[in-house]
């Protein structure tokens, strides 16, 4: 006579899944052990690099600053050409020295941003124009700086409609009453060089209503009857 077969338990069922799981993945494991192991070390790489990286460039960025710091007296009085190749009698480095080596830099950025007004006061506005375009910083004031220095670049290459297009963009990144009304009335201005009077009249009237207590504002009225006849 037949034993009666023993009835097993849900939790009996769910228990062997699991050691069969348990078994199946070692066995994986054991198999891939190499693949596993150049995962592992490229994870480690990867987190290493991202760590030398940020120690450099921090380092980088500090070595920036303090080469900005001696070369900035020389921008400030107006010494352009010393300014750009530097005094290397004097141990000094140039802005193009600094943006070369350190041009992703927080600091470095800034750099580009002295080295286009430098080159622009020589009157080398292409070059200008290239280190502007250059400058990536989350800093809204200086954004705006060098968005108004591509401006002024393509207005002084008598390129008016990208000048004025720029001019705008730089208003509308630092909307504040330090700089945005001259950059809007000069957009204004650009606009109408560019045969496009009925938007230099509508940037005017922004101009006016955004800042209605400064000069170009109450210059604005002027400027909107001669765009306007």
């Amino acid at each position: 006579m037949l034993n009666p077969q023993k009835k097993v338990s849900r939790k009996e069922i769910k228990e062997d899944k699991l050691v069969t799981s348990y078994f199946e993945a070692r066995a994986w494991a054991e198999e891939n052990r190499k693949l596993l192991s150049y995962v592992a070390l490229a994870i480690v790489v990867l987190v290493a690099g991202v760590f030398i990286y940020l120690n450099r460039q921090s380092e980088d960025n500090q070595k920036a600053t303090t080469e900005l710091a001696k070369v900035f007296p020389l921008y400030d009085q107006g010494k352009y050409d010393q300014a750009i190749n530097g005094v290397p009698q004097e141990g000094t480095h140039g802005l193009q020295f600094i943006v070369d080596e350190y041009g992703s830099t927080h600091s470095g950025n800034i750099a580009s941003l002295y080295l286009a007004d430098s080159y622009f006061a020589l009157g080398q506005y292409e070059k200008a124009l290239g280190y502007y375009k250059k400058v990536s910083v989350d800093d809204r004031m200086v954004s705006a700086s060098a968005l108004a220095g591509v401006g002024a670049c393509y207005e002084s290459m008598k390129q008016f409609a990208d000048a004025a297009s720029y001019y705008e963009r730089a208003a509308s990144k630092n909307m504040v009453a330090g700089l945005a009304p001259n950059y809007l009335r000069r957009a204004a201005e650009s606009f109408a060089a560019a045969g496009d009077k009925a938007k230099a009249v509508e940037i005017l009237k922004t101009l006016k209503k955004e800042f209605p207590s400064t000069q170009e504002a109450r210059d604005a009225d002027l400027f909107i009857a001669q765009f306007g006849a």
